[in-house]
């Protein structure tokens, strides 16, 4: 599962061809012990991660969505995607 971004221990990854599992166009989100699907729309679709950090992530998704629905076009293809700058 290619790594997109990391920031404040935050490890957000998109996984090559993972559109059976949800529709939605997600990335997968690792802090510490918690785990979840987040929508490129900041919608939390899976799993759970403390409120602090869902919202930063959100913030993340929204500065750059662009990037994000371009990352999961080339995911979903199976086509290798870059890494988008993270949070500051």
């Amino acid at each position: 599962m290619p790594e997109l971004c990391r920031f404040y221990n935050i490890v957000i990854k998109m996984i090559f061809n993972d559109i059976g599992q949800h529709n939605k166009p997600h990335f997968h989100v690792y802090y510490a012990e918690y785990e979840a699907s987040v929508g490129i729309d900041g919608e939390l679709l899976a799993g759970s991660l403390p409120v602090k950090q869902l919202r930063m992530v959100q913030a993340w998704a929204a500065i750059h969505e662009e990037e994000l629905y371009r990352a999961w076009n080339n995911a979903v293809k199976g086509v290798p995607f870059d890494r988008i700058a993270p949070l500051q």
